[in-house]
Formats: structure tokens, C-alpha cells, sequence
């Protein structure tokens, strides 16, 4: 049971179906009834057989008794694996600790504990201590029974009985009753500790289970301009981020906005650890995305991507500011914007041993797709991902490649027709035809949703993003469509040429002829790229220079270009201020 619930802690496969829909309740009662299941079924056989082979053990003993003892002690375990898997994160160090406790705590029992209850002097209250412990719970219980067996079975008598229960030296009473309260006050604490520690959850909130009440009294849809001391300072912010702030802030004055997505003022920090500051990953980001529009967010490794989306699917709580998906608050209706929502992560969440259709079918239920239209979802989501024909879709996705299985994890994205959709880079490890096709899927998706992208492939970026977004060091440096951004950071030719080291100088003298404003903006081993405005070259002219630079100069390979979404990317980024405080 330990290893089986860190397992799902591990590889993430919890926080993938919550994120998918299922709320916390669901999760605990099926997990819940299938150990309970599994254990009765084991300790049902366990009975029979043990009474079938004629251990006195069993026949003697009141079967009521029994069946009391170990139903209780079954929760309990059961219970007690759900408070200790709030503890780990590791399959492997669960699995050895699991072992040293099971191990441990029979040894103890059989030489120590055994000890204790036959020293008629050692005091009863240090036993019901001892007791606490649900190895020693099971020990004591065992020991009771198989007393009264030994003693029933000698004497030509029955074993023990409810009466029995009375006697001053039967501790059965007290077992039962220290798991009862033990399996009540265990599954309290394991509902507790799931929820501080899973996904916006937050270990400082001691008033979890009064979050009830925040939600209901939560104020009504409004900026957060109004409602923090906190302001983001603008006054540095380019026209069109401010604008988009301003969006913001006109949407949230109105009470009918339609839009899927509005971030308002988004700020994460990160407490510094080991006497280092504060990280500020996410500056007070502004966003509105309605319905059938890709957003694409483009930024260097570490510019807060990550931390915005892990605020906007519900990993991390904002430190301040807010989002609303579709009019519910990131902070208070995270559970209803699950049954809405659709996630691709970065990494594969997928279970080995299931197949890609069993995959879509669980999570096409959780979107409560039932009957032939849960039938009909599953094979079409199948066939979009090219994974239905030649029964791919009925093989254990351990079977699967890599690109197969980034193709499942796009599918269980888009299964159930969510309305808000994000995708971390989704073609990642995928072949060109793949990728293409993927591409296909995701532009005919956005027609009925709102999707927020993240990606390096500034190619998959313009073909799907109806708007991009360039990210660096938290907050947006520009944001437009794709063609905006290439006229209002582009306006120059870039060329490139390629020649010996020592002829750098000459081809720099030659571009500079040519615009005197060239500016040079990469140069490496005799490869070097320039920024040629178009308003000062011809691009006759340069084909004229090189060409009778050719019958001097050693030119390897040259190209003259017009510029590309790359080249904005790489401009803005070096070019935006980095800021080290987090005030």
C-alpha cells in the first residue's frame, strides 16, 4: 500500500488527475476501498484456510472476535499507510523503511513486547503506549488470541469469547479500542497532511479545513489593483504591456467580460534559502485570453515560465494577485477549474502498465463522458495522434517511444473538450511528420477553447500562437502577434557569412561600406551574422558586394535573410533589464 501511494506521489500521477478532474473525495474513496478490498480478501482466505488445516488457533476462537480484530486492524493499516506515504517522495526509500518497520516491529514484538505483557509488575498503562504502535496493536491481539487457544485447547474448552472480554487479564478490549480511536485519528491526520502538501496547498495554512469559509466569502470578481497595497511599477513597462495591463484592468470593472483567461497582477516569490535573497520569479503579469486564441509564452530557461504556469494549473499559490479561468478564482476555485481544464506537462505523467486507451477512457470519465459518447471521444482522440490503427492504443505505454508517448499526453490534454488548455512544450522529442500533425490537432483544438503554450521552437510558436508573449526575468518585455513582433523588432536584413579567422576585419569593413548603422550581432570562428537596415541597403547591392568579394576573399558559405522570429526573440531578450530585488 506505502509503495503503491508514493509511487503515484513520485511520478506525479496524482497531481496529473487532479489536475484533470478528480477531486480529492473520489481519489481517497476508491483508493481507499481497494486496499480495503484486497486486505479482506487476503485475511478472508487466511481464516478459511487456517481453519480448513485445523489450526486451533482459528476454530477455537470465537469467530466474531476474530473478524472484529482484524477488520479493525485492516483500516487501520490501511489508514496508517496513507499518514506515512505523506512523508515520502521516493519509491525506494519508502519501500526500505516500509520494511524495516514491518520487520522491526515484529521482532520487538516477539522478543520485547512479549516480554513486557508477560511481567506481571511492568505497568498496564506503558502496554496501551506501547500499543499505539499498530505492529505491536497486531502483535498483542495475536498473542491474546492464540493464549486463550493454547489454554481453550489443553482444558477441552473453547477459546476466548465476547464474555471473555471482561476478564481483567484480556487486553483484546483495549486493543480494539485503541486502533478504533487510533484509524479515526490516523485517517483525520493523513486527510490533513495530503491536502497541506498537495498541489496549492500551503504547509504554513493551519486553517486548511476552514478554507471553506475564505471561498465563501471570498470578495467579488475585481482587480487587485484596488485590493492590494502592493503596485506593480509601469513606468518602465513597453506600450504594449501597459496597454494589456490596462485590458485587464477595463475587463475586471466589467461585470460581463467573456474572457477565458485574465491573469491580473500575478506576483510570485520564492523565500531565499541559506541566507540568499528572495527570488522573484513572476513580476506582476497581466494577461487576457478569450476563447479560441493560442497564446504563446517564448523566454530563456529561468525567466518564471514554469512558476506562471504552475500558479495558473494550481502547483504553487500566487503570492499576490490572481488569476480567473472563465470568471473562478485561481486562489479559491481551483477544484471547478479542474473539470474545465486540460494539461500537457513538460514531462510524461503516464502509468507504464496501462494502455494509451485505458489511459483516455479514465481520464475521459473524469470529464463525465459516458456511454457511446465516452466511446466515440476515445477512438477519435486516438486517431488525431495517429495511435488508434495497428492496435498501438491497446499496448502498455511502457511499450511506447518517446514521441508516442508525448502524443497520449497531448490527447488526455484535449480529451472532454476542456476549456482552458496549457501546453508545455507538447512537440518535444517528436519527428518532423509527428510534429506536423500535432501542429494540425492543436489548431483545430483552439477553435472552441483557450490555450496557453510554452516552447523554444520558435517555428512551432509562429505557426500555432495567434499571440506571443517574450518572458524574461518575470514579467513581459513585448507581447503582439507574430508578424507585429518581427516589423517592430525587425526592419533589417540579417547577413551572415562565413570565412577564415583572419579575414573577420575585412568582411566587417565590407558590411560597414554597404549600411554604415550594420550592427554585428554574432561572431564565431570566422562565422559572423549582421543587422542590416533595410532602409539603407539593397539586397542587389549585396549580392553585387559579395560577389566581387568572392576573387579576394575565401567566403565559405553566405546569406542574407529577412528577419525572423528567432532573431526578435534573441534581440529582446538581451536587451531587457535584469533586475536583482524583489521590492
Amino acid at each position: 500500500m506505502l509503495t503503491y501511494l508514493v509511487y503515484e506521489k513520485q511520478q506525479k500521477l496524482k497531481i496529473m488527475m487532479k489536475m484533470q478532474g478528480l477531486k480529492d473525495g473520489p481519489y481517497w474513496m476508491i483508493s481507499y476501498g481497494y486496499f480495503f478490498v484486497l486486505s479482506v480478501v487476503y485475511m478472508t482466505f487466511f481464516v478459511i484456510f487456517g481453519s480448513l488445516i485445523g489450526l486451533n488457533f482459528f476454530r477455537v476462537n470465537n469467530y466474531g472476535i476474530q473478524i472484529v480484530f482484524f477488520f479493525v486492524y485492516i483500516n487501520l493499516q490501511i489508514a496508517f499507510a496513507f499518514f506515512v506515504a505523506s512523508f515520502f517522495s521516493s519509491v525506494k526509500i519508502a519501500t526500505v523503511i516500509g520494511y524495516i518497520y514491518v520487520f522491526g516491529s515484529g521482532l520487538l514484538g516477539a522478543f520485547l513486547f512479549r516480554f513486557f505483557i508477560e511481567d506481571i509488575n511492568f505497568s498496564r498503562g506503558w502496554i496501551l503506549v506501547m500499543e499505539i504502535v499498530p505492529g505491536f496493536s497486531l502483535y498483542r491481539g495475536l498473542y491474546e488470541l492464540g493464549q486463550y487457544a493454547f489454554s481453550g485447547n489443553a482444558m477441552g474448552a473453547t477459546g476466548m469469547m465476547w464474555e471473555n472480554l471482561k476478564d481483567p487479564i484480556n487486553g483484546m478490549r483495549d486493543i480494539l479500542i485503541v486502533m478504533t480511536v487510533e484509524w479515526a485519528l490516523m485517517l483525520v491526520l493523513a486527510f490533513y497532511l495530503d491536502q497541506v502538501s498537495s498541489i496549492g496547498g500551503s504547509v504554513g495554512n493551519p486553517l486548511l479545513f476552514f478554507r471553506c469559509l475564505q471561498k465563501k466569502y471570498a470578495p467579488p470578481l475585481q482587480s487587485s489593483f484596488v485590493q492590494q497595497n502592493h503596485k506593480v511599477a509601469v513606468d518602465m513597462e513597453k506600450a504594449d504591456v501597459a496597454q494589456e495591463r490596462h485590458v485587464v484592468e477595463q475587463l475586471l470593472m466589467d461585470s460581463n467580460a467573456n474572457q477565458a483567461i485574465i491573469c491580473d497582477n500575478l506576483r510570485k516569490v520564492y523565500p531565499g534559502k541559506d541566507g540568499n535573497p528572495d527570488k522573484l520569479a513572476v513580476r506582476g503579469l497581466s494577461l487576457a485570453l478569450p476563447k479560441g486564441q493560442c497564446f504563446g509564452m517564448l523566454g530563456p530557461n529561468g525567466a518564471g515560465k514554469t512558476s506562471f504556469i504552475s500558479m495558473m494549473v494550481g502547483l504553487t499559490k500566487p503570492t499576490s494577485g490572481t488569476a480567473y479561468a472563465h470568471g473562478m478564482d485561481i486562489r479559491m476555485d481551483m477544484d471547478d477549474i479542474y473539470t474545465n481544464m486540460g494539461v500537457c506537462p513538460q514531462h510524461d505523467l503516464l502509468w507504464e502498465t496501462l494502455t494509451g486507451k485505458e489511459h483516455l477512457f479514465f481520464y475521459a470519465r473524469l470529464k463525465n463522458l459516458k456511454g457511446a459518447a465516452l466511446v466515440k471521444a476515445v477512438n477519435d482522440s486516438l486517431k488525431s495522434v495517429t495511435l488508434f490503427h495497428g492496435g498501438v492504443g491497446d499496448k502498455q505505454v511502457g511499450k511506447y517511444s518517446g514521441g508516442m508517448k508525448r502524443r497520449l499526453s497531448v490527447a488526455i490534454s484535449l480529451i472532454g473538450d476542456p476549456k482552458v488548455v496549457y501546453m508545455d512544450e507538447p512537440s518535444t522529442g517528436l519527428d518532423p511528420a509527428s510534429r506536423n500533425n500535432l501542429w494540425n490537432i492543436v489548431k483545430e483544438a483552439k477553435r472552441n477553447r483557450a490555450i496557453i503554450l510554452t516552447t523554444h521552437s520558435m517555428e512551432e510558436a509562429e505557426v500555432l500562437c495567434d499571440r506571443l508573449g517574450i518572458f524574461v526575468d518575470g514579467e513581459f518585455q513585448c507581447l503582439g502577434n507574430p508578424k507585429e513582433l518581427k516589423a517592430r523588432y525587425g526592419g533589417a536584413y540579417i547577413f551572415t557569412v562565413t570565412t577564415p579567422p583572419e579575414q573577420e576585419s575585412e568582411i566587417e569593413q565590407l558590411v560597414h561600406r554597404l549600411s554604415p548603422s550594420a550592427n554585428k550581432i554574432y561572431n564565431l570562428s570566422g562565422t559572423q551574422k549582421f543587422e542590416l537596415p533595410k532602409q539603407e541597403v539593397r539586397i542587389a547591392d549585396v549580392f553585387h558586394a559579395v560577389e566581387r568579394a568572392k576573387s579576394r576573399l575565401s567566403i565559405h558559405a553566405w546569406g542574407l535573410v529577412d528577419t525572423t522570429l528567432e532573431d526578435v526573440f534573441i534581440k529582446v531578450a538581451k536587451g531587457a533589464p535584469v533586475f536583482n530585488d524583489v521590492a
